[in-house]
């Protein structure tokens, strides 16, 4: 574990490193969510409410959408590279140390600009979500299980290169679709697009039951939030330890 925490603090520190790099690129993000918030909140005044969802649903929405994306990709930026490092045999190394090798990938490297969304949710939150206690415990729980749910999702997608080869390009692709209907309210779509939603491409358990959960609690919502995230996390941990097993180096070797 203490080998996990230094890793965890020599990223962050190396992202540090250059202060004025490091709070321009969290400033860029951060106008960039504020420019999204604006067109909401234009649309929702023309339009009044969608599908039953108004701006108050829609901005804490974004809120946990910022929040889950600072938390799995700000934190934690190497979900999304798993594909490409197994390709390029950057597991090599990982693999010859003590260490949990899934914990220790993911723990290395740190995405400044996304940690502008850690930074930004929960302010949007607190700005817009209505926060009482009670709805600030949920927005933190369901904020970090939409964490767990696209982390464990996009670790599974990478560990598929293992087991099939490519490059990874199918979690980048599974990563920028689930990120799109993540953006939208849940009630917006209906039929096969919902269902892909709630199996093939997990948005509605990063953002959709989420914002359900803190705007109209139910315990059938927190037991679908808390368990689509034990279950996303032990699929990603089981795929990565199965591609483990077929994974050989893809690192190119010349002589000189």
């Amino acid at each position: 574990m203490s080998v996990l925490v230094a890793t965890f603090r020599t990223a962050f520190l190396e992202a540090w490193a250059n202060r004025r790099s490091f709070w321009f690129q969290v400033s860029i993000m951060v106008a960039n969510d504020l420019a999204f918030v604006a067109f909401w909140i234009l649309f929702f005044g023309k339009v009044g409410t969608v599908r039953g969802y108004d701006v108050h649903q829609v901005l804490l929405l974004l809120a946990i959408l910022a929040t889950v994306t600072g938390l799995s990709l700000g934190l934690f930026a190497n979900v999304r590279k798993i594909g490409q490092m197994a390709a390029d045999g950057e597991l090599d190394s990982v693999l010859a140390l003590p260490v949990d090798p899934l914990a220790y990938v993911i723990a290395r490297r740190v995405d400044t600009a996304l940690l502008g969304d850690l930074a930004f949710g929960p302010i949007l939150y607190l700005v817009a979500g209505e926060p009482t206690p009670e709805r600030t415990v949920l927005f933190v729980l369901g904020s970090l299980c939409g964490a767990a749910v696209l982390m464990g999702f996009l670790v599974a997608l990478g560990s598929l290169t293992m087991l099939f080869g490519g490059r990874g390009e199918h979690a980048d692709l599974g990563f920028q679709a689930t990120l799109i209907l993540s953006t939208y309210p849940l009630n917006v779509f209906g039929g096969l697009t919902k269902l892909i939603m709630f199996t093939a491409l997990p948005a509605a358990f990063i953002t959709g039951l989420p914002t359900r959960l803190v705007h109209d609690f139910s315990l059938g919502s927190a037991f679908a939030v808390a368990g689509s995230a034990l279950l996303f996390a032990a699929l990603g941990r089981a795929v990565f330890g199965l591609g483990l097993k077929y994974y050989s180096s893809g690192a190119l070797w010349t002589k000189a």
